[in-house]
């Protein structure tokens, strides 16, 4: 079998979304496989400090890009993660974020359709609303509100599906297509509103940890590092693979749970407080990954506390070094 070294030697590789959170990681890991990555971003939610330590890579490039907008150039295989992924950035302009979506996939399969690269989509467990199935296999279509606060990024995910099949049926583009449940870890962005970033902050500076409901609504937790390697290994698999194919950690945790494990990790004196739980906020998440399990040989490897513990010497550092961020 080919090493996945080898296979990476001289593409290049298009990383929309690549200062983002996990599309640092990707960038990162993409170069250290021997590929060149040109890394491409707006700025609404990425951030320069991502990808500080990448700039001087000889086979490193950026560009500052708004994939609502066409982009011409030459590449192999394309990356598509260019989206603000938590409530509070995707409500902030649902308008863009539906744009982006939507419009930012059909600019990304017609640079796949005239260069003959192969492409990812970054879906989301999202595209299954508030489940009444439980868990989540690939094969569910979903309970999701058309026109709540959240549909602007459940919706636009859906649609941006229906486009990858379409192109792929149409086209004949090849694709890829993942759908990423709650993923964490290093370069969270320190104000995205997500469940770990907020209680990990608030647990460090001592303030109250804010549970919205009740707390016993569910959600399992990626690191990011086993998500990369998931993203990694769809991309390389053969034709017969094009997904939708769930990635994420199936071990599931209630988040008052996960609250509890956040103050006892930092030895914080927080205490929980209740908050009214948000329209159609999903009451529970946990991927079926038996398709990962049988087409990539994957599962995720690190476990929550050792996920944490990283997770939180970073905000920890950060919050010490408020300079680290960028404006």
């Amino acid at each position: 079998m080919t090493d996945l070294r080898d296979q990476l030697i001289a593409k290049r590789i298009l990383v929309t979304g690549g200062a983002g959170f996990l599309g640092s990681f990707l960038c990162e890991r993409l170069l250290e496989r021997g590929a060149e990555v040109l890394c491409v971003d707006n700025y609404f939610t990425g951030r320069r400090s991502n990808i500080r330590h990448l700039l001087d890579h000889p086979k490193f490039d950026l560009e500052r890009h708004d994939i609502t907008f066409p982009l011409y150039v030459e590449v192999d295989q394309i990356y598509n993660l260019a989206c603000p992924a938590s409530p509070i950035h995707y409500q902030f302009d649902p308008v863009q974020t539906t744009k982006t979506s939507v419009i930012g996939a059909i600019n990304m399969l017609g640079l796949a359709k005239r260069t003959k690269a192969r492409i990812f989509q970054a879906s989301t467990s999202e595209v299954y609303g508030d489940p009444t199935v439980h868990p989540q296999q690939e094969s569910y279509w979903g309970n999701v509100n058309p026109l709540g606060p959240r549909a602007c990024y459940d919706e636009g995910k859906r649609c941006a599906e229906t486009l990858f099949f379409d192109y792929h049926r149409q086209h004949q583009v090849d694709i890829k297509v993942g759908r990423i449940f709650n993923t964490y870890g290093p370069r969270m962005h320190p104000n995205d509103g997500r469940v770990v970033s907020n209680f990990i902050i608030q647990a460090l500076r001592g303030e109250d940890i804010t549970i919205f409901g009740s707390g016993n609504q569910t959600r399992s937790f990626c690191y990011v590092d086993d998500l990369i390697d998931a993203f990694m290994a769809l991309m390389e698999t053969g034709d017969d693979v094009q997904g939708p194919m769930n990635i994420g950690n199936p071990n599931e945790f209630t988040i008052r749970e996960l609250a509890n494990i956040v103050i006892e990790m930092t030895g914080s004196k927080s205490k929980i407080i209740m908050k009214p739980l948000p329209q159609d906020d999903p009451q529970q998440r946990q991927p079926d990954i038996s398709y990962a399990r049988d087409a990539l040989g994957w599962e995720p490897k690190v476990q929550l506390r050792d996920g944490l513990k990283k997770t939180i010497a970073y905000f920890d550092n950060l919050l010490n070094n408020p300079e680290m961020v960028d404006a």
